[in-house]
């Protein structure tokens, strides 16, 4: 049994949404009231919940805001952001659940709300890519229009640029950092509503978001870092593969190779295992009835082929195989930090990666015992700052590692 749920999907999310209340995204009381009110493995009565907590903090911001009170007003948006992406979660998937595009546009409008009432006001961007652009979140360090120090946040699957807020923001701007956060292809807006879906080479990707931060006068251009949460820990270090005028990567946790870990965590028979990527329909059976019978290994295919805009998973297994950093991650130049924890299966590659970089290296443990397990430090989410950022300041202040190779 979990702190809200027996169902370790419902768990799961519940914690990630407590877990913002460490930087404004959550209320303890408001989680657990709301878990109180969902009926298990109901995705209905989850979203209904969620989305009824999320309108009502709606209702409390606008009145403060109306009495003149910006800060209750700004507090209580950000927690509805957080609250409507929350809602959304179980509906990942294609065809794409409308409720899920208006939870989301919700989500969007209220951290909207709340980012004009920050000091320094949060600018929304939208930085070129292609012939589009990418939605993006400027968090200034303060309004004296010098260069800052710049860390990009970059996300993963499902996470959003608003919630990149709580995740990398508010930690980065405390310490005098300024945050340039975004969402690309396959992730928020991008993938809901312009149709884009990942690819694997995010070089591609973050090269316009530093084209965008060079043109910003009040970002040092020698002191612009990369960080990557959750599958960002493949996405951040791959760009930095390429975009050598980042000064510092960050992967949190540090990720090897897609198709690698597939291999090793699917339930195949040894013979079909060694031929991956060549996977015939029959070689999924056992593998999709597990899934039918489980509903975190059912939710998280399901997302992947959305993200990924593929139909089936013999199709996710082909593509896998695109996402390595084996060939690449010799060609980081910028000094890197790889994430390591305790009971978060994703990082378990982070050793890996951390021994095939030919750049100043570190790798960094997070542990059980101090409270820090589980996927990407997200109840300790103020130690992994303080060790992650203190690190990055030292690297921002040696003449050295602060001048990356052009």
């Amino acid at each position: 049994m979990g702190l809200f749920f027996a169902d370790p999907l419902f768990e799961r999310f519940a914690m990630r949404a407590l877990s913002h209340a460490l930087y404004g995204g959550a209320d303890f009381g408001e989680c657990f009231v709301t878990a109180s009110q969902i009926a298990p493995g109901d995705v209905d009565s989850w979203f209904r919940a969620w989305t009824a907590t999320a309108d009502r903090l709606v209702q409390i911001a606008e009145s403060s805001a109306a009495d003149g009170h910006a800060v209750s007003a700004r507090e209580a948006w950000l927690r509805a952001s957080n609250y409507y992406r929350t809602s959304w979660l179980p509906l990942v998937g294609a065809p794409v659940d409308p409720r899920l595009v208006e939870a989301f546009d919700r989500e969007a409008e209220a951290f909207a709300r709340a980012a004009a009432l920050m000091t320094p006001a949060v600018e929304a961007v939208e930085i070129p890519y292609e012939g589009t652009s990418l939605p993006g979140y400027f968090h200034r360090a303060d309004d004296s229009c010098q260069p800052r120090p710049l860390l990009i946040a970059t996300n993963g699957y499902d996470a959003t640029v608003h919630e990149a807020h709580f995740a990398h923001a508010v930690a980065a701007v405390r310490r005098g950092y300024h945050c340039l956060s975004f969402d690309g292809p396959g992730q928020g807006r991008p993938l809901i509503h312009q149709g884009l879906v990942f690819r694997p080479d995010w070089e591609a990707v973050v090269r316009p978001v530093v084209d965008y931060a060079l043109s910003r006068p009040d970002v040092d251009p020698q002191r612009i870092a990369l960080i990557g949460w959750s599958f960002g820990g493949y996405l951040a270090p791959r760009a930095a593969s390429g975009e050598h005028r980042l000064a510092a990567c960050i992967a949190d946790p540090g990720q090897w190779d897609l198709l690698e870990a597939l291999r090793l965590l699917l339930p195949l028979p040894p013979a079909v295992r060694e031929r991956l990527p060549e996977i015939a329909p029959a070689d999924l059976e056992a593998v999709e009835a597990q899934m039918r019978s489980s509903p975190s290994l059912h939710w998280t295919v399901r997302r992947a082929l959305w993200v990924h805009g593929l139909d089936s998973f013999a199709d996710y297994i082909r593509i896998a195989g695109k996402y390595s950093l084996r060939g690449r991650a010799e060609r980081i130049r910028c000094p890197t930090l790889v994430a390591w924890a305790d009971g978060d299966p994703i990082a378990r590659f982070a050793e890996q990666l951390h021994d095939a970089l030919q750049c100043p290296r570190t790798l960094v443990r997070f542990t059980a015992a101090e409270g820090a397990g589980g996927h990407c430090e997200e109840t300790a989410r103020s130690l992994f700052h303080q060790r992650a950022y203190d690190w990055l300041e030292a690297v921002f202040a040696s003449p050295g590692a602060a001048h990356p190779c052009r």
